[in-house]
């Protein structure tokens, strides 16, 4: 067991990147190596470790498998279940928020791979973009909003009203961008007749227990509900727990640590400075500072430097595309896709989404 977590670890490279990045960031920070974990958003983590089991639960019952089958009968075209997976997945961002929505559209298109022949790599880069998209509409969509939405005191409507322009325009964006990337044959079944082991009570535990944790979680006590998640499934379940990617927790944690610390320096703090003095100003310095630093850290770090709020938050929106670092929620798919080379194509879809958001921003706050 040990050798083969030490196995996942050496080939996970963007923990190996966080942890090189530590060592520097520690010898020019001030903050003690003690004092590391209170960098760290646990709410955050356990919220994702929760819904990490959550989610390997049923994906293990079976059952989204079949409702992979009922879609498949349903929607023949390749094309076709792009769009509605995509819009799917972005109406779901906006109401729920964009992690939960892919803790559901995520594993639901993984499962896909069972019944039918289709790109489920690709599908789920979309489903990442389009969280990204959906997720901007609302003040609850993703943690950057919900941080800019009550430090700026803007309504929970008229905050809305102020991102719709943009939340729209990047949705049909990536309907335009559909046809470029999925063509329009008939999807060819591979296991429609296959039996798929179910396992009912796993699937009822496992979907009745998200409503609780998500409660629980939003009153401020993700890791206590993690906690009792686990120890639940300790006694209910244990093999399923050895489905869940752990590493992605301690990638998360120390991407918090990093971010933090680096955010702490003198010398970005005069990047910030300079980002803001660049042609659209704000939302181009929200766009550059999400691929440096992920947009919630960037939101959290340039609301100290502007009170012009619509563009901080249309900028950091922008910037959960491009690099995958750019938003958790690209990296959160990514790691449920759990597909070689996926990274390498994510990048080629989302940085020409990134580049062609910023000039819609752009051109849309200027009209």
């Amino acid at each position: 067991m040990f050798r083969r977590v030490l196995a996942r670890t050496i080939e996970d490279r963007l923990l190996l990147v966080l942890l090189a990045a530590l060592v520097p960031l520690l010898w020019f920070s001030p903050e003690p190596i003690w004092a590391l974990h209170t960098l760290v958003d646990w709410k955050t983590v356990g919220a994702l470790a929760g819904l990490m089991i959550l989610s390997r639960g049923l994906e293990e019952s079976g059952y989204l498998a079949l409702a992979g089958r009922w879609l498949m009968q349903r929607v023949k075209g390749e094309r076709l279940l792009a769009i509605v997976l995509v819009l799917f997945s972005a109406c779901l961002a906006a109401v729920i928020t964009n992690d939960v929505a892919l803790f559901i559209a995520v594993p639901l298109t993984v499962s896909l791979r069972r019944v039918a022949d289709i790109p489920t790599g690709r599908l789920v880069i979309f489903e990442a973009l389009a969280v990204n998209a959906g997720s901007a509409l609302s003040p609850i969509g993703n943690p950057q909003n919900l941080f800019l939405w009550q430090t700026s005191g803007i309504g929970f409507l008229e905050f809305t009203l102020m991102m719709a322009p943009l939340a729209l325009a990047l949705t049909v964006l990536l309907f335009v961008l559909v046809p470029l990337a999925f063509p329009g044959r008939r999807i060819s079944s591979t296991g429609m007749t296959a039996d798929v082991p179910r396992h009912r009570g796993l699937f009822w535990v496992s979907l009745l227990l998200y409503l609780p944790f998500l409660l629980v979680a939003d009153l401020g006590y993700a890791a206590a509900g993690a906690t009792g998640l686990l120890a639940f499934f300790l006694i209910y379940r244990r093999r399923l727990l050895w489905g869940v990617d752990w590493l992605l927790l301690v990638v998360f944690a120390l991407m918090f640590i990093d971010m933090n610390l680096l955010s702490g320096l003198p010398a970005v703090r005069h990047v910030a400075d300079v980002l803001l003095q660049l042609p659209g100003q704000v939302l181009t310095a929200a766009v550059l500072g999400s691929q440096m630093m992920s947009n919630v850290p960037a939101a959290i770090f340039l609301a100290s430097f502007t009170d012009e709020w619509r563009d901080l938050a249309w900028g950091v929106s922008v910037g959960g595309f491009g690099l995958a670092i750019g938003s958790l929620a690209n990296l959160i798919a990514l790691r449920l896709a759990r597909e070689p080379g996926l990274w390498r194509e994510f990048h080629v879809w989302s940085l020409p989404v990134l580049l062609a958001g910023w000039l819609i921003a752009l051109v849309i706050g200027w009209l």
